[in-house]
This record gives structure tokens, sequence and C-alpha cells, in this order.
């Protein structure tokens, strides 16, 4: 069976997925150092849906997805709104709604533990305007699909994959999307990870990023440099 060609939606949630999701009421970038989640805070690398679960449903997860998608899609399908305007908005949504730091800690993997704090900071801006470039030159192209969730598994308390479908649009048949989501100390979830059509984004990219940093010898600067780099060719036409 032929795969879907990805659509308008689902490249913008594989943008965000740079950031490990939809768009927490998470600190900035530029917090202190202490603030920061270490690697080991994600454990392993997220797993698919049936492996180490439970057979609960979590609706509050459920709704936590559903909610957030809604008001991207609300975003996306706002013909009032100017292209600059939806990236504002969306900027403002990924803190509201996934782990950012959280995130940019784990795609380091081991080698977060060796960065110095303007290290770190250096590349969290880096990694952050990044993901911004990936999915903000995306917005124009959304064509009327919607995401709709379908279920859940509870891995742990407060740790759900929640999964749903990319409908409607250009898509001739769902392409399934899950969402790992995290419920913090504040009672609050938090997005961490995208899996589209089989791929896990946030492991994806701290695989990458690893490879790159072994190659380089652990030099954070090479990264940064490629991460830059990648950031001006996203920009430009195509």
């Amino acid at each position: 069976m032929t795969r879907n060609s990805p659509t308008a939606l689902t490249r913008v949630i594989a943008g965000f997925g740079r950031l490990g999701a939809l768009a927490a009421a998470a600190a900035p970038l530029a917090l202190a150092p202490a603030a920061l989640a270490p690697v080991a805070i994600l454990a392993a690398a997220t797993p698919v849906l049936a492996q180490s679960a439970r057979a609960d449903r979590d609706p509050a997860a459920e709704a936590f997805v559903s909610t957030e998608a809604n008001r991207v899609l609300g975003v996306l399908g706002d013909k009032s709104l100017s292209v600059e305007a939806k990236k504002k908005t969306f900027r403002g949504m990924i803190d509201e709604v996934a782990d950012v730091p959280r995130i940019t800690g784990y795609v380091l993997g081991k080698y977060r533990r060796s960065l110095t704090d303007a290290q770190f900071r250096e590349f969290s801006v880096t990694f952050r305007e990044f993901a911004n470039t990936v999915y903000e030159s995306r917005l124009g192209t959304y064509k009327g699909e919607t995401l709709r969730v379908t279920g859940s598994i509870v891995r742990h308390p407060g740790d759900v994959v929640v999964a749903s479908e990319v409908v409607g649009g250009q898509t001739k048949q769902p392409v399934k999307v899950l969402w790992r989501v995290l419920k913090g100390d504040d009672g609050r979830w938090r997005a961490v990870d995208v899996q589209v059509e089989g791929v896990w984004l946030a492991v994806t990219e701290q695989q990458d990023f690893v490879s790159t940093l072994d190659n380089a010898h652990g030099d954070i600067n090479v990264l940064i440099a490629q991460l830059k780099g990648e950031k001006k060719e996203a920009v430009k036409p195509h």
C-alpha cells in the first residue's frame, strides 16, 4: 500500500516535533540552567504505543491533545490572520504546550552532561530558532486537514501516549499521529514527543544530534553551526 505523501498539517506537526510536539507553560529558554531538566528525566527513548503500557485510557491527556490541536487548527484556518501573525501566535503556543527545556536537553543525549551552562544556553537558542523556522515555513500550506483523538494508553501515571489521526484536506486516508505527554508537578500536561507515520521525532532528532557530536568529538559548536546552516536552507524558496 502506498503511504500518503506528507500533508500540510503533518508537515507542521513534524516541524513542531523538533520541539517535541504541537506547540508548557515551560519557562523561557533563557531561564537558569538549574531549572532545565536533564536528559535522564525522559528515561529511555519514547516507546511505541503498545510497549510497557497499561490498558487504561486517560481522558484528561486526550482532552489536552484535542484542545491544543484544535487551537492550532483554528489559527491555521483563520484567513483574517497574516502569515506573520500566525508565526507570532505559534511561537506563543509552543511555550504553552511543549516542554521546551526538557526536550532541548533530551535531544543532546549523553552530551547534555558535558556542556557548560553557556554552551547549553547557546545551543538552546539555536535549536529553538531552527525549529521555529522549520514549522513557520509551512504555515501557508494548510489545506483544511483536521486532527481527531482516537484513544490513549497510560504508560505510567502522568505519562500517556495519545493516539490521533489527521484526516480531510489533502489526505486520501487517515495519517496516524501519536503524542507522548507528561503531567508536571503543577498539574499541567506537556508534550515531549510526537510520532508521525511511525517515526518518533524527538527520538530521531536525538539520534541525529548525537551522531553529529560523535563525529565532531563532542564539539557542540559543530552542531550549532549545522543547525544555523539548516535554518538558512529552510527559509529558501523550494
